[in-house]
């Protein structure tokens, strides 16, 4: 008998080693839902509270990518030795997932108390790791929550858990989120929302709205961002920042994109040759490699020509995974399709990937145009964008402009093209093709 068919066996017949995680040597997934349901049983006569919580390691897949898997296993390896280190008497850690940690402290009774152990966890792992001859930095996110009453079991304190850890990683990095009633009412209203999206994707409900991208000298329009809208016939107008972020969390963003960019070629087909068709791409779509046939296939079955779509792609969404992303990018060009690098300037590593990538367009994000007429600094980066666009090559979009004085201010930079509710809101399908059929100049600046 092989040593791997020995060690097999005694995870099979329930040994130790199938409550220990190989890597670090912390307890498992399920030892900590055994350490959780011990807790519980204990209790069962006096419930005194005590708290549950999961530390998720923010941007761990980019170092592990860059740096190899060797060294992501070090850094693991590393990150269990400190949270082992930090656990007090009676207290536990546990590896239970790829980069997620469940820890367990019996004598943490309030809220509070927790957000303040939770915070403890996240400066300790916010130090360097040494790898190598490199060192590397990481934040983490935590989500806790309490336990109350004997009517609830480790499924359920281990989910609110869960649900509060999502709330602390879409508020941003090293956040801590302790699990509260409001959480239990939000999740319910995302399930309802993620169950009506699935409902309206495969009906084909959601509809393609069209913003105006202009030249910023003329006002004459250029092109259109195709923008995803959609009312519900129960829940009503639902937000884009709403629904977008539950469709790429729940595996929806794959469908909605392609019926999104299906209905906008088809209504693009009547507007004049000369005019683009802009859609984004979500970051799931840039590690997805059948992303490009899918956009092909569309185009062809419009009659729609690769060369006047223009596919949006942003900084974060790239970082996922680099190589993936860049191959579906050099596919897409190789067919005539344009890429433009959105929301620039509030990413990661931008200057790195614009040498990385090949871009045609790059969007100036809105947060340094919104400000651009009263903040030094801004003015001085969108120059400095600008100036980079014009050595490299790349044509220059500004976005969220919504006064005609951030316009002239634009054009006298030297930017190009603009976009923003000073040119137009979004606007449905008929409503943007009378625009067309009326007036194809916007506001023009003059000179």
């Amino acid at each position: 008998m092989s040593v791997l068919q020995g060690t097999s066996r005694t995870w099979a017949e329930g040994g130790e080693f199938a409550f220990t995680d190989p890597l670090t040597g912390l307890g498992n997934h399920r030892r900590f839902h055994d350490k959780v349901e011990r807790l519980i049983a204990d209790r069962a006569d006096d419930p005194a509270p005590f708290t549950v919580g999961i530390i998720d390691l923010d941007g761990f897949k980019p170092i592990n990518d860059l740096l190899g898997r060797a060294a992501g296993d070090e850094i693991l390896v590393q990150v269990a030795m400190r949270l082992r280190a930090a656990m007090e008497s009676q207290a536990a850690v546990t590896r239970v997932g790829a980069d997620e940690f469940g820890f367990l402290f019996p004598l943490v009774f309030s809220e509070e108390a927790a957000s303040e152990k939770a915070q403890m966890l996240i400066e300790i792992l916010s130090a360097p790791y040494d790898v190598g001859e490199r060192t590397a930095r990481l934040s983490a996110s935590v989500g806790c929550s309490l336990f109350y009453s004997g009517d609830e079991t480790t499924d359920i304190l281990v989910s609110k858990a869960e649900t509060a850890l999502y709330h602390a990683k879409r508020a941003g990095r090293g956040r801590v989120v302790v699990y509260s009633r409001e959480m239990e009412d939000a999740a319910k209203r995302l399930t309802r929302i993620e169950q009506a999206l699935r409902r309206a994707v495969s009906a084909g409900e959601v509809e393609p709205y069209f913003q105006p991208i202009v030249d910023l000298a003329t006002g004459q329009i250029t092109g259109f961002e195709a923008l995803a809208r959609w009312t519900d016939r129960d829940l009503g107008p639902v937000s884009p920042a709403c629904f977008i972020p539950i469709a790429e969390e729940r595996g929806i963003i794959g469908p909605l994109s392609q019926l999104v960019l299906r209905k906008a070629t088809e209504a693009a087909r009547h507007w004049p040759d000369d005019l683009f068709l802009a859609f984004n791409l979500s970051p799931s779509q840039l590690v997805d490699q059948n992303t490009g046939l899918h956009i092909l296939s569309i185009l062809d079955r419009a009659g729609f020509d690769p060369r006047r779509l223009e596919i949006e792609i942003t900084e974060t969404g790239l970082m996922s995974d680099p190589r993936s992303a860049k191959k579906i990018v050099d596919d897409l060009r190789a067919c005539g399709i344009r890429v433009a690098l959105d929301d620039f300037g509030t990413g990661q590593s931008s200057l790195g990937r614009l040498r990385e990538f090949s871009f045609d367009k790059l969007k100036i994000d809105r947060a340094f145009v919104s400000v651009l007429l009263e903040d030094k600094p801004a003015e001085h980066i969108i120059r400095a964008i600008l100036s980079m666009c014009e050595g490299l090559g790349m044509a220059s979009v500004a976005e969220g402009i919504e006064e005609e004085a951030q316009a002239r201010r634009l054009v006298e930079f030297g930017c190009e093209g603009g976009q923003g509710y000073f040119f137009g809101r979004p606007a449905n399908a008929e409503a943007t093709l009378r625009l067309l059929r009326s007036n194809k100049s916007l506001r023009p600046l003059g000179t």
